[in-house]
């Protein structure tokens, strides 16, 4: 096939569950994947170009167009094996990962004004074949070395840090404060998005190349620093995310029935709060608020609907053209049924007579000049506030770390955000030994920059200990 021939074939388009039917269903997937011929034909499309500039984009460094010829051959065990040699992670990336944002808005494809490669999609397929075949391909395995490595959160940035580690020959074990392993994974993204046997199998992976797990243990308080050090442990990567909520400080926030979206997702993904029977039960109400335009916020009012909500919102103070969440998934939630509130702010929450929230005070905005982010700063219209009705409301604006490391780490440099300040080429923080990544570091990001950063503070330590 010549080039031109495959600039010309039509972008794939992945099977969808019907949105009247996914909003009834909460652990049912929405995007069904690709047959062996839809994959087949997409990876047509790839120019298999000398530079490949959607490596550039990838924070893991997969050798994008070297999978993608595997599965144009029909090779869908090696297209596996070449993305287990760089991402612990492969099925969760070709989920949940913006590739619209990076390796796919970084295809040559762009610059003739096509569609680009649907790169996420065939990660995707190639990842779920290999499961699908019961086949698990594990990275080859160098003979241990005998250091002992410790991790510090089981999400993103742990899973990938300790799957490299572990390959290279490392003694790893990651500890995880709540009691299954996978961290935001599980607790901050529905299975209608990811599903937990997913995560499971990609976990089982890590465990047989050689992973230990250790659930039920808080880095900071059930081990300390010193503790880690004198049980052995040569490196310490701190991978504890950004599970702290942000709220916006306005009145009625301490009303029942207001929470944070981590509250809120972590109850029904990992605590089975929709259980009335549940130790951990939530309040599903009738009519959600979220307030946000974020992935989370997404997640949270389509969860909303599939608990019942007869009317579940999005409040976000800007335009949806600001909106942060990817395209697909503001898609998904506008099919479903949810109503988005744009240049809208919320500035307070009143209550009924027993104290649960009943309504929301807003105010709506207009877009002004581009603030720091390049974003258009929402302006208040003065005088234009209304009121709407809500028993239940979520605040997803965004997420700081957790403060018990920083703390308890003495001598951690954090900086005013909270956050471990490392340096940028190393993610060496001032403490010897100690590295972090993700969250705890960004402040909030996605899975896959998590994942680079994992990847490179195990390149790092590695380094080191190899110049010893």
């Amino acid at each position: 096939m010549t080039n031109k021939e495959r600039i010309e074939l039509p972008r794939v388009h992945m099977t969808e569950l019907s949105a009247d039917y996914r909003r009834r269903v909460r652990t049912e997937e929405v995007n069904c994947g690709l047959t062996v011929e839809e994959a087949q034909r997409e990876a047509q499309r790839c120019l298999g170009c000398v530079k490949p500039s959607c490596v550039e984009g990838c924070p893991v460094g997969i050798q994008i167009p070297v999978f993608i010829k595997y599965i144009e051959e029909r090779r869908f065990l090696d297209a596996a094996r070449t993305l287990r040699e760089t991402s612990a992670l492969p099925a969760v990336c070709g989920r949940v990962c913006p590739q619209e944002k990076q390796c796919e808005s970084r295809c040559i494809h762009t610059k003739m004004n096509k569609e680009p490669v649907a790169i996420g999609y065939l990660e995707r397929f190639a990842a779920d074949y290999e499961r699908e075949s019961g086949q698990t391909i594990l990275p080859e395995r160098m003979p241990s070395n005998g250091i002992k490595v410790a991790v510090a959160g089981s999400g993103p940035a742990g899973l990938s840090f300790a799957g490299d580690m572990s390959k290279w020959g490392y003694n790893v074990t990651v500890f995880e404060a709540l009691h299954e392993i996978g961290g935001v994974l599980k607790y901050g993204i529905p299975e209608f998005r990811l599903p937990n046997r997913i995560v499971e199998v990609e976990i089982e992976g890590l465990r047989r190349l050689g992973v230990h797990f250790v659930t039920n243990c808080v880095v900071g308080k059930t081990l300390g620093y010193e503790e880690l050090l004198a049980e052995g442990y040569q490196g310490i990567f701190v991978a504890g995310g950004a599970g702290f909520p942000n709220f916006m400080n306005i009145p009625g926030e301490n009303l029942v029935g207001v929470m944070s979206s981590n509250e809120y997702l972590t109850r029904v993904n990992l605590m089975d709060a929709a259980n009335p029977e549940s130790d951990t039960p939530v309040r599903m109400g009738k009519r959600v608020a979220v307030v946000g335009g974020g992935n989370t916020a997404m997640d949270s009012v389509r969860t909303a609907l599939r608990l019942g909500a007869e009317r579940a919102m999005i409040i976000y103070r800007r335009s949806e053209e600001e909106m942060p969440a990817r395209r697909e998934e503001i898609r998904h939630a506008k099919e479903e049924g949810v109503e988005f509130l744009t240049l809208c702010n919320p500035v307070e929450y009143l209550g009924d007579e027993q104290g649960v929230v009943s309504q929301v005070r807003i105010q709506r905005m207009c877009l002004g000049d581009p603030d720091a982010s390049g974003r258009r700063s929402p302006i208040p219209i003065e005088g234009a506030i209304e009121t709407i009705d809500a028993d239940v409301v979520i605040v997803s604006v965004g997420v700081s770390p957790n403060p018990l490391i920083p703390k308890s780490f003495h001598g951690l440099e954090i900086s005013r955000r909270g956050t471990i300040t490392v340096q940028a080429d190393t993610l060496l923080s001032s403490l010897p030994q100690v590295y972090a990544g993700g969250d705890i570091v960004r402040g909030g990001a996605t899975v896959i920059l998590a994942m680079g950063d994992g990847r490179r503070a195990a390149a790092s330590i590695h380094s080191q200990f190899s110049s010893l």
